[in-house]
């Protein structure tokens, strides 16, 4: 089941590579500037096709595949194999609905801020996880908080 090896940053690389390349964004323009904003609009919806492309493999391979093995042990793989896939599936599912929050994001003018601090997020962590929504430093924050949360 060859979907399952598809991970988010396989199927980011794909979308970046099927962007124009006459435009980057750097460090050196203003910030979210409309060509900016443009360019991670492009890249979101390229990234998103990406994931749908993916997907599709994955619902093929769960309809294609046997439901009942004879054998057992034939059985408890294709049944781990279909735990992997609905997994990814639903991680595929999950970060569709980030990318839409991205691209809503885009379209009211709160994209590339830090939902926590207001600062800018930075162009290089936004072309690294174009569905950012806090700075490094909020996001190290946030996570120290709930590991402290989960230990207690």
């Amino acid at each position: 089941m060859a979907s399952a090896a598809h991970d988010d940053i396989d199927v980011l690389a794909k979308a970046k590579r099927a962007l124009p390349h006459d435009y980057a964004p750097t460090d050196d323009e203003d910030y979210m500037t409309d060509k900016q904003l443009n360019y991670f609009r492009v890249l979101l919806l390229e990234w998103k096709k990406s994931v749908y492309a993916a997907s599709e493999g994955t619902l093929q391979s769960l309809q294609d595949g046997p439901i009942r093995e004879p054998d057992l042990n034939d059985r408890a793989s294709s049944e781990a194999d279909w735990g992997i896939e609905l997994r990814t599936r639903d991680r595929q599912r999950k970060l569709i609905a980030k990318i839409d929050a991205a691209l809503r994001r885009i379209d009211s003018g709160d994209y590339g801020w830090c939902q926590v601090t207001g600062d800018p997020i930075g162009i290089n962590r936004l072309i690294a996880r174009p569905i950012a929504t806090m700075t490094v430093e909020a996001q190290q924050a946030h996570e120290r908080r709930e590991k402290v949360s989960r230990d207690s």
